[in-house]
Formats: structure tokens, sequence, C-alpha cells
């Protein structure tokens, strides 16, 4: 129950990928690499979560959301994706980013949702299918969006490269925020603004697979 979402996804997007498909070694091992960073995000959470005692109320959800949460998660998924693709032979084309974002983003989420699952039971595995684990693969695309731009557009790669890691972390704190706030106006935008993550997600797909399939006419 927990790694169906996982496994669905991972699919979706390989299935998405139609024009040069990517190692099976490499993206388990961009799998494998994500799910490893499990253990120093837990490591840095639990250093950072200290420093919630100089928070309260709304100051403390958001140093949660985007400081523990967000900052730490995305920082060792990019720097995961970094390590193994960035100068990879197989990174040859703009969609290569968001398969390999998603696998690294993926493994971290199939490791985390495994243990949600355990702790809380299977009511959680429905809950998460739907809403953590898509928001992990979307993530997973924004970052492999971005850092494919930074790639191939030499001209704005700083700026770009720079926001396939900051885009990610911003739309998980908000994300995580309005979750962990607990606060009625807050949660009023929760659908609206997973919808948006979802049309963004796809919008994103859907450009880099457009631009790969020029490139193998």
């Amino acid at each position: 129950m927990a790694s169906a979402p996982v496994v669905i996804i991972l699919l979706y997007v390989y299935i998405r990928d139609k024009y040069q498909k990517e190692p099976t070694g490499l993206l388990l091992k961009t799998l494998l690499a994500g799910a490893l960073t499990t253990i120093p995000i837990m490591l840095v959470g639990t250093w950072l979560a200290k420093y919630m005692v100089y928070f309260s109320g709304l100051q403390s959800a958001a140093y949660n959301a985007f400081v523990v949460a967000a900052l730490n998660e995305e920082f060792f998924k990019f720097a995961a994706l970094y390590y193994l693709i960035w100068r990879h032979k197989e990174f040859d084309e703009k969609f290569d980013g968001i398969v390999y974002a998603v696998f690294v983003s993926l493994g971290f989420a199939l490791v985390e949702n495994i243990m949600y699952v355990v702790q809380y039971g299977h009511e959680t595995a429905y809950i998460r299918a739907l809403t953590a684990v898509p928001v992990h693969a979307i993530l997973g695309i924004t970052m492999g969006y971005y850092f494919s731009l930074a790639k191939f557009y030499k001209k704005r790669r700083t700026v770009n490269f720079i926001t396939a890691l900051l885009m990610p972390i911003l739309l998980h704190g908000i994300y995580d925020f309005i979750l962990m706030s607990q606060h009625q106006m807050y949660l009023l935008i929760f659908i609206p603004f997973l919808f948006y993550l979802w049309r963004s997600g796809f919008k994103k797909m859907k450009e880099l697979s457009d631009d790969s399939r020029y490139k193998f006419k």
C-alpha cells in the first residue's frame, strides 16, 4: 500500500519519456540515492527541530514547514540529483532532467511513505497516495524542469540552476505550511493549491516532452 502509488507514478513518468529511454540501472541508482537521502534528512531534521522552541504559533509552523521539512529535504534531493546526473553522458535531452529528478524525489517519498503507513496504518496510505506522494513527484518535476533548463540553456544557467533548488523548496514549504498551520483560512486553499501543483507539473512535462520530440524528428 505504501509503495503502490510510488511505483505507479514512476511507471507513468518512465512511459512519458517517449523518445530515448534512460538506462534501467541508472534509474534504479537514482531511486536508491533518493531513498538514502532519508538518512541525512532525518539527522539534519532532528537537529533543526531543536530550534523550534524559539518559535510559536504560525511562526513555528512556518519554520517547521520551510526549514525543517522543505529546505532540508529538497537540498539533499537536489544534491543527489546533481552528483549523479549533471555530468552524466545519459543526461542528453531536456526531459531527462524530469525523469531523474522524479526518481530521486520518489526514492525519498517511498521510504517516507513506508514509515508513515507502518506508524499510522492503512488509512494514511490512502490519503498520502492522493496528496503527499504526488506532491513529491511534482516537486521532482519542478526541480528536473529547471535542472534541464540550466543544463541546456547557457544564457540563464545560473538562474535556472538556483531555481531548480529554490522553487521546490518554496512549493514544498507552502504545502506543508498549509497543513501544519491548521488555520481554517489556509486550509481553504489546500485543494486549489494541489490543483495548481498538478496543472503546473503536467505543463512542465509536456513542454520538455515536446522539446525532446523535435530533437528526435
